[in-house]
C-alpha cells in the first residue's frame, strides 16, 4: 500500500472542505439582506428565549409564570424590553463616565458579529442568485469567533470597574477568570476538531459531519464544550459574575435602563452564538437528524434552515434546564472544574485525536470506531474524577480534639483601608462595633428595638 497516495488524498479531502469559492460573489443587495437576517433572528431569539425560560421554570418549580401581557403571557418579554427602554437612565456619580457608558456597546457588538461565520444552511436561489446561506466564510473562522466573543468580556471587566463599586468590581474579576480558565478547555476542545476535520471553516466542519456528527466521534470535546460554553456565557449554574446572594447584581449592579437591557441582550444572543456553534462543530450543522437524512430532500433547500434552529434551541433549552436544576457552585469548585478536571482531559484527548488523525493519514485506514471507543473511555474516565473530587468536598470535617486549645492568633482589619468596604480574609476579625446612641429630646435611647 501506498501511503503518500493516501496521504495526498486525506489532503485534498481537507482541501474540498475549506473551498470557500462560494463566498464573496454576492452582490451588495444580498449582503445587505443576509446581515439584516441575521439580525433579525439575533433580536428575536432573546426576546423568545426569555420567554420560553420563564414558562418553562414556572411548569419546573410548579408555578404560573407570565400570563398577562398578551395572549397567556406571549408578550411579556416585548413588555420589559419596552419597559427597559423608556425608563430613566441613571448615572451613579464617581463613575468613570466615558467607559461606564462605552462598556455596554464593548458587551453586545461582538455578540452580533461572531454569527457571520455561521451556517444556516446550504447553497439556495435568492431572486436567480446561488448563494449559501451563510453571511461570510473564513479559513480560520472559527478562531474569528473565539477572538469576537473574547472581546465581549473587556465589556464585562470595564462595566465592573468603570462603576466605581465593591461588588461591581468583583463580578467584572470572576469574569476575567471565568473566561481564561474555560476558554482555555474551550480552544482545546476545538483542536480535537480542527484535527480530525482537517480545516477551521465552519462550512468545511458541517462538510466534513456528512456522514457522522463529531458529537460521536469526538464525544469528549463536545462535553468538554457543553461545559464550558455554560461558563462562557455566566449562566448557572456558573453565574459566579452576578451572584446575587454574594455580589449583589454583580457586574452591572449600578447600570439600569435601556444599558442593563443591553447587558441582558448580550447575554442571550451570546447563548444563541454558543449553540449555534456548538452544532456547527458537534451536530452536523445544518444537516438533518437521522432517519431524516435518509430523504435526498432533507439537506436540500431551505428546509435545513429547520433542522438548525431546532438543534439551536435544544441546546437552548439546555441552558433553562440548567438554570431551573442545579445549585450554583462556590467560586473555588468552580474553578478547580476548569484547571483541574476540563483543561487535562482536554489535552489528554487532543493527544489521541493527533494519534488517530497521524495514523489515518498514514494509510491505516478508517479509525472512526477505534476513535469513538476512546471516546467512550476518555469521558467516563473525567465524569468520575469530576465526581470524586465533588464527593470529596462535600465530606463534613473530623471532628475536634477534646481538650483546651488556643484560638488561633488573629490579626486587626480594617474594612475601610482602602477607600472600599471588604470583607476580612479567613485569620482576620473585624474591630469591635458599638451602636452610637441616639438623642431623641430628654432621653437616650441605645438603638431601635422596634
Amino acid at each position: 500500500m501506498d501511503t503518500g497516495y493516501i496521504a495526498s488524498d486525506c489532503l485534498q479531502v481537507a482541501r474540498n472542505y475549506t473551498d470557500l469559492s462560494a463566498f464573496g460573489h454576492d452582490p451588495w443587495w444580498l449582503v445587505v439582506g443576509k446581515a439584516l437576517a441575521v439580525f433579525v433572528f439575533l433580536v428575536l431569539t432573546p426576546l423568545l428565549a426569555i420567554l420560553v425560560e420563564r414558562k418553562v421554570l414556572a411548569w419546573m418549580q410548579m408555578r404560573v409564570g407570565p400570563n398577562r401581557v398578551g395572549p397567556k403571557g406571549t408578550l411579556q418579554s416585548l413588555a420589559d424590553g419596552i419597559k427597559l427602554a423608556l425608563k430613566e437612565g441613571i448615572v451613579p456619580s464617581g463613575v468613570d463616565r466615558p467607559v461606564y457608558l462605552l462598556a455596554p456597546i464593548i458587551a453586545v457588538v461582538p455578540a452580533f458579529m461572531a454569527f457571520a461565520v455561521i451556517p444556516f444552511g446550504p447553497e439556495v436561489s435568492i431572486l436567480g442568485h446561488r448563494t449559501p446561506l451563510q453571511l461570510t466564510d473564513l479559513p480560520v473562522a472559527v478562531l474569528y469567533i473565539l477572538a469576537v466573543t473574547s472581546v465581549g468580556v473587556y465589556g464585562i471587566v470595564l462595566a465592573g470597574w468603570a462603576s466605581g463599586s465593591t461588588y461591581p468590581l468583583l463580578g467584572g474579576l470572576r469574569s476575567t477568570a471565568q473566561v481564561i480558565s474555560y476558554e482555555v478547555a474551550m480552544g482545546l476542545a476545538f483542536a480535537a476538531v480542527f484535527l480530525w476535520a482537517g480545516t477551521m471553516a465552519t462550512s468545511g466542519i458541517v462538510a466534513a459531519q456528512e456522514g457522522t456528527w463529531y458529537v460521536f466521534l469526538l464525544l469528549p470535546s463536545f462535553l468538554i464544550y457543553a461545559t464550558s460554553m455554560v461558563g462562557e456565557t455566566n449562566r448557572a449554574p456558573f453565574d459566579l459574575p452576578e451572584a446575587e446572594g454574594e455580589l449583589v447584581g454583580g457586574f452591572h449592579t449600578e447600570y439600569s435602563s435601556l444599558r442593563f437591557a443591553m447587558f441582558m441582550l448580550a447575554e442571550y444572543i451570546n447563548m444563541a452564538t454558543v449553540s449555534a456553534l456548538a452544532t456547527t462543530l458537534f451536530l452536523g450543522g445544518w444537516h438533518a437528524p437521522w432517519p431524516l437524512n435518509m430523504w435526498d430532500g432533507a439537506n436540500s433547500g431551505w428546509l435545513p434552515l429547520l433542522w438548525f434552529t431546532a438543534k439551536v434551541w435544544g441546546f437552548l433549552f439546555l441552558f433553562i434546564w440548567l438554570r431551573g436544576t442545579l445549585p450554583r457552585l462556590r467560586y473555588d469548585q468552580f474553578m478547580n472544574l476548569g484547571w483541574k478536571i476540563l483543561i487535562p482531559a482536554a489535552l489528554v484527548w487532543v493527544l489521541v485525536v493527533a494519534a488517530m488523525r497521524t495514523l489515518r493519514n498514514e494509510g491505516y485506514g478508517s479509525l472512526q470506531v477505534f476513535l469513538f471507543g476512546a471516546g467512550t473511555v476518555v469521558a467516563p474516565v473525567a465524569l468520575g474524577l469530576l465526581w470524586r473530587r465533588l464527593r470529596s468536598a462535600q465530606k463534613p470535617a473530623p471532628p475536634a480534639t477534646a481538650g483546651p486549645t488556643a484560638p488561633p492568633a488573629q490579626e486587626p482589619f480594617d474594612p475601610m483601608a482602602g477607600g472600599f468596604p471588604v470583607p476580612p480574609l479567613p485569620g482576620q476579625r473585624l474591630p469591635a462595633f458599638r451602636r452610637t446612641p441616639v438623642s431623641t429630646g430628654a432621653t437616650t435611647q441605645e438603638g431601635d428595638d422596634g
